[in-house]
């Protein structure tokens, strides 16, 4: 204050009138730097948008960190933060392993459908076979028991057929004087891998083999269906 009355009494010697400033302009005393508004808190390490805004805010101020709430926030009030929606806790085998289910297990796979089964090829025709005839001597010099013996190794049945026997007439020095065919009918059904013996009497004409003479039957044909 002292050496302001000297600087101004140095001035006032100058003429021409002056003015000194010896205090701060308006009033004095300690400034009151509290906001005159509502104030927006906003944390460092929040979530992004996560203040909370007063009502009646006027907005937040620009020294804020952080992004502060939108027009519809300051307008409206504060908006709820949705909760983080939980994983799912199915659990998953693979691809190729079946869906999980809620509880942990796992369904399989549907098994995949059964193939196409091949056309059924038809059965093999019949195929007859037979033996060599056994002969045995008929009540009569000119009759003759013959038994033959058949298989049919075919996937058919034989239906129907005859066989031929060779009947030879053999004289007493054992010359074969002739040969006589009879035919006599199959044994049939015979059926697909079946076997069947049968027994014929072949007879001739009782002039056909005179006194002293014998007939031997020593081959055989089939026809058969």
């Amino acid at each position: 204050m002292c050496l302001g009355a000297a600087l101004g009494a140095c001035a006032g010697a100058g003429g021409g009138g002056g003015y000194v400033a010896v205090g701060g302009a308006g009033r004095s005393g300690p400034v009151d730097a509290s906001p005159t508004g509502s104030v927006t808190m906003v944390p460092l390490d929040g979530p992004k948008g996560g203040g909370t805004t007063s009502p009646g805010s006027a907005g937040s101020p620009s020294g804020a960190t952080g992004s502060g709430p939108g027009p519809a926030q300051a307008d409206n009030g504060p908006v709820p933060s949705t909760p983080d929606r939980p994983s799912p806790t199915g659990t998953s085998t693979g691809a190729g392993a079946g869906s999980g289910a809620g509880d942990g297990r796992t369904t399989p796979a549907p098994a995949p459908p059964d193939p196409t089964p091949a056309p059924t090829a038809p059965p093999a025709p019949a195929a007859l076979s037979w033996g060599e005839p056994v002969t045995a001597d008929g009540d009569q010099r000119w009759c003759q028991k013959v038994t033959v013996g058949f298989r049919n190794s075919g996937g058919t049945a034989v239906r129907s057929g005859s066989v031929t026997f060779g009947t030879h007439v053999i004289g007493a020095l054992g010359i074969d004087w002739s040969t006589v065919r009879t035919s006599e009918a199959l044994p049939v059904p015979i059926g697909a891998g079946a076997r069947t013996d049968h027994t014929w009497t072949v007879c001739l004409d009782a002039w056909r083999v005179p006194l002293g003479m014998h007939i031997e039957t020593r081959d055989l044909s089939v026809q058969w269906k």
